[in-house]
């Protein structure tokens, strides 16, 4: 059987914010928009919550606040309205607390070009896994429509299960799952209320599915995607990845305790295998098994995942149990959907890929077959 990984960086549709050239005002745009998610959710509004709200809104707006919605944010009032106008007025908070009106604030999305999306199903067709693993995906719906529609448009094969669970992600980024027919999932287990002294610890989820293999074998897969390095404070976030790493090696062991044998750990890390943040689950005393360090795979010559695929761009894992890895008969890196260098040429990617815009994703997908 074949499991493979990939980070598609949405489908259909992305925040228009996570396709800008430079994340430095994107990030500003996430912190603006939280702080409004944050404030709106008070059960009463005081002066300083309201004054907020409002300098929020003017510095979207440019000077001068106009609707609800800005360039990047979108305000959806369902019933009652957070804003009012009077006249010769400037806009105003209308409302005292949040059960004075039902809404909420959005980041406004924009398509993804065509090539691109048909890029993103080419990858998926090459890698060819029986368990897909998937992420930054926008919902179940988005999945199921990306499998019956574009995988088929570029002579792929679609999958027969496509599960979803939405994670922690205000964004609508989560991680998911297709498998082959004869690859059922039997099972499901969410994780996105974990919780350490610190709070919630998954950023989007540790999603488990227990597969039932043909030989009626059980795989279980943990898909994961970590806290990203593009925003917030760097010392903060490899807090919040060793958080994850250790509650990820925690489910891991209990697991192991439990009987499963084969397991694999699957998905975006957001760090390289030599920092601090992943030991929980790559230091010494681990006994997961990187796919990429394993002598059966076949790799290009570049060690790392993302971008250009340089050693500081290792992101992407198939973290494998003994017993998985003992199993392994080959395993190998999908880069043609990538964009690499300035102009492209910097490894070989699909010639449907014109321009950076026609990539797949940024990510390379990685698989691996073993014999179970």
């Amino acid at each position: 059987m074949r499991i493979a990984t990939f980070n598609v960086e949405n489908m259909f549709e992305r925040p228009v914010i996570m396709n800008l050239p430079q994340w430095a005002e994107g990030e500003q745009v996430l912190q603006d928009f939280n702080a409004l998610s944050n404030l709106i959710e008070q059960p009463q509004y005081s002066g300083p919550d309201k004054k907020k709200i409002l300098e929020i809104l003017t510095k979207r707006h440019k000077g001068v606040i106009t609707s609800g919605e800005s360039k990047y944010i979108r305000l959806n009032e369902i019933r009652g309205k957070l804003l009012k106008k009077p006249r010769n007025a400037p806009v105003e908070v209308a409302v005292e607390g949040r059960d004075k009106w039902i809404g909420w604030f959005e980041l406004k999305r924009e398509t993804i070009k065509e090539a691109a999306i048909e890029n993103t199903a080419r990858v998926i067709r090459e890698v060819n896994g029986d368990v897909l693993c998937m992420v930054e995906v926008e919902n179940r719906i988005t999945a199921n429509r990306f499998n019956e529609s574009v995988i088929p448009k570029i002579k792929g094969v679609k999958y027969d299960h496509v599960m979803l669970i939405d994670g922690n992600d205000d964004r609508g980024i989560d991680v998911g799952i297709m498998t082959r027919q004869s690859f059922k999932i039997h099972s499901i287990v969410s994780h996105v209320d974990d919780t350490d002294s610190e709070g919630i610890i998954f950023s989007r989820d540790c999603a488990e599915y227990k597969i039932i293999t043909p030989s009626n074998k059980t795989l279980l897969v943990l898909v994961n995607h970590f806290k990203s390095k593009g925003f917030g404070l760097q010392n903060e976030n490899d807090a919040k990845r060793n958080r994850q790493a250790k509650r990820v090696r925690q489910i891991y062991d209990e697991r192991i305790k439990e009987g499963f044998e084969n397991m694999v750990v699957a998905g975006d890390l957001n760090d390289t295998p030599e920092r601090d943040p992943l030991k929980p689950l790559l230091g010494n005393n681990s006994d997961l098994v990187d796919v990429m360090s394993h002598p059966k795979f076949i790799g290009d010559g570049r060690p790392g995942t993302h971008g250009n695929g340089t050693k500081d761009s290792k992101l992407d894992y198939i973290l494998m149990s003994p017993k998985v890895a003992s199993r392994v008969q080959a395993g190998g890196i999908e880069r043609r959907g990538v964009w690499g260098g300035k102009k492209g040429d910097l490894f070989p990617h699909f010639p449907e890929i014109k321009t950076p815009k026609d990539a797949a994703s940024d990510h390379a997908a990685l698989w691996v077959e073993i014999g179970l």
